[in-house]
C-alpha cells in the first residue's frame, strides 16, 4: 500500500503537496524534511476557523485549524481522521495553505468558517480568490457521516443549496427526536469553495475511494477505530525538484 497520496491538482510547479495514508504519517513528515529542507508547522487543532499565518520564526502549537504562508520551505500542515484536509496555493505559487475542516470548521459562525477565513487573508493583500487552487483529501464519505438536524442547520441557514448533501435517513423525524441526515462532508466543501470564489478543486469527489471510514486498509478513521491515530496533509513552496512517487 502506498505511503502517501500526491494531489493532482492545478498547481505550479514550485508548489508541492503530500496526504499520507494510514501506513506512513510520520515518515511522510520525516521524507520532505530529508529531501527539501522543509520544517513543517504542527497545529493544535480545537475544530474551530482560526487560521495561523506561519513565516520562518514559526512555532508549532498555535491553537488554530488552519495556517498559511508565503515562506518558502515552511510546511502548512494539518492531522485529519475523517475529517476533511483542503490544501489551497495560488496560481502565482507564491501563497499556500492548509485547512482541517470537520463539519464545525467547515460551517464556522453564521456562514463563515475555514474556507472563508482562507480566503479573507489571501485576498487582504489585494488578490483574487479565483486566484487559488484546492485539493480535497480522503475524509468520512456520505454513507457512513450521520448527523443531527443541529448541522443540517448550520450549514442551510446561510447557505440553503447545502440541503442538496444532506440525505434524510430513513425512519428518522417525528415530534420526539430530530431528524438525522446522512452528509456529504467533501460536497459541502466544494459549495463553500464555489461561493468563495475557489472553483478549480480537484481531489475527493465524493466517491467511496476517498471515504476514510469504508477504506479502513487505506485510511485511519476516528469514528470506525475510535482511536487518535491520524494522517497528515501538507503544502510548501519550493525550487526543489519533484517528489519520487511512492
Amino acid at each position: 500500500m502506498s505511503k502517501y497520496l500526491i494531489p493532482e491538482w492545478d498547481a505550479p510547479a514550485n508548489v508541492r503537496a503530500l496526504c499520507s495514508t494510514r501506513h506512513g504519517a510520520t515518515e511522510v513528515i520525516d521524507l520532505v524534511t530529508a529531501m527539501e529542507g522543509v520544517r513543517p508547522v504542527w497545529l493544535n487543532q480545537v475544530h474551530g476557523t482560526a487560521l495561523q499565518p506561519l513565516d520562518a520564526d514559526s512555532a508549532a502549537g498555535a491553537e488554530a485549524d488552519g495556517s498559511f504562508t508565503t515562506s518558502p520551505r515552511i510546511a502548512c500542515t494539518v492531522k485529519v481522521a475523517d475529517c476533511l484536509p483542503i490544501l489551497l496555493c495560488n496560481a502565482q505559487g507564491t501563497w499556500v495553505a492548509a485547512l482541517h475542516a470537520g463539519w464545525r470548521g467547515l460551517a464556522g459562525n453564521k456562514g463563515f468558517g475555514v474556507v472563508e477565513h482562507a480566503s479573507r487573508a489571501y485576498s487582504a493583500t489585494n488578490n483574487i480568490a479565483s486566484d487559488l487552487v484546492a485539493w480535497l483529501g480522503p475524509c468520512i464519505g456520505s454513507t457512513a457521516f450521520e448527523v443531527g438536524d443541529d448541522v443540517r442547520i448550520a450549514f442551510t441557514a446561510h447557505q440553503p443549496e447545502a440541503q442538496a448533501y444532506f440525505t434524510p435517513v430513513a425512519g428518522s423525524g417525528g415530534s420526539l427526536h430530530p431528524y438525522k441526515w446522512m452528509a456529504d462532508l467533501a460536497g459541502l466543501a466544494r459549495l463553500r469553495l464555489q461561493a468563495a470564489g475557489i472553483t478549480r478543486i480537484s481531489g475527493n469527489d465524493s466517491s467511496r475511494a476517498w471515504c476514510t471510514v469504508s477504506n479502513p486498509e487505506r485510511f485511519f478513521s476516528y469514528r470506525r477505530e475510535k482511536e487518535c491515530r491520524r494522517m497528515a496533509a501538507t503544502v510548501w513552496i519550493t525550487n526543489a525538484a519533484p517528489i519520487p512517487v511512492r
